[in-house]
């Protein structure tokens, strides 16, 4: 039991991992990833909802009718979700004016859905915790990383700080929407690379 935990928990950060390898939200990923900020605070909402969703999805699982699951589903993750903007539109409101809209659409993140009906609504607690934990902590580091590329090559800062020097001319490219696709396309053929070794 305790190895199939530890699978579910690593297979999301690299076998499964949601950008690169399941190719899933990807709209997040190409539009919140202009910073390394950005993108780790958008990971970290979507990391919270994916593992509370999954959690109670799991519990309740038996209790869901199969006709109405994905309705159920979508009020569990908005629940969350809700949470996750008040807290942040206290605690945190810059990130929260940062990201906007893409905050309230976690709730259709096709992660977090796929996840509770692909995983949670069939697995028991244990595993559905690991397997929210592993799947968002691999899309913040993804998220982090895309940020990081874009973040440097775009305005030659990283977390705010400049890492290129006074000389250093930005490709202002990088920090709009065709240039998340370069980023986004760049690490995917880095990720196959690594991968096929």
């Amino acid at each position: 039991m305790a190895k199939s935990i530890t699978q579910e928990f690593v297979k999301g950060l690299w076998d499964e991992i949601p950008p690169f390898r399941l190719v899933l939200g990807l709209c997040p990923a190409l539009a919140v990833t202009k910073s390394v900020q950005d993108g780790l605070g958008m990971g970290m909402a979507t990391t919270f909802v994916l593992l509370c969703s999954n959690m109670l999805v799991s519990l309740l699982r038996k209790v869901i009718p199969p006709k109405v699951r994905i309705a159920c589903f979508i009020v569990v993750i908005a629940t969350f979700v809700t949470v996750v903007e008040l807290v942040m539109q206290a605690y945190t409101y810059p990130l929260f004016l940062s990201l906007g809209i893409f905050i309230p659409l976690i709730v259709v993140n096709c992660i977090v859905l796929g996840r509770s009906e692909a995983f949670a609504f069939k697995q028991p607690i244990l595993p559905s915790i690991a397997d929210g934990l592993g799947i968002g902590i691999g899309f913040t580091l993804s998220l982090g990383a895309l940020g990081a590329v874009r973040e440097a090559l775009g305005n030659g800062t990283l977390l705010g700080h400049s890492i290129f020097g006074a000389g250093f001319e930005p490709f202002a490219f990088m920090q709009e929407a065709p240039g998340a696709f370069v980023g986004l396309g760049l690490m995917l053929a880095l990720m196959n690379l690594v991968g096929k070794k």
